[in-house]
């Protein structure tokens, strides 16, 4: 699992193509702060589909400044 403070921009060389799958939220906390965790699960091409694949917990700052990202960008 992942704490994600902040972002910074990525200059990606290739763009693979990604496959769907379901994602889950839910509010954490940790050591008296919130965070705002992601889930991904397992597509159902995967050996094991919809097992926990990644967990990202986002602290406040993270959430505000891709709410920013997003609306500057989308």
């Amino acid at each position: 699992m992942a704490i994600i403070r902040s972002f910074e921009e990525l200059e990606l060389k290739a763009h693979a193509r990604h496959t769907e799958t379901k994602g889950g939220f839910s509010i954490q906390g940790q050591d008296g702060e919130k965070f705002v965790q992601i889930n991904t699960f397992g597509s159902d091409d995967r050996m094991m589909p919809g097992k926990v694949s990644q967990t990202l917990r986002l602290s406040k700052e993270a959430i505000e400044q891709l709410a920013e990202l997003a609306r500057k960008h989308l």
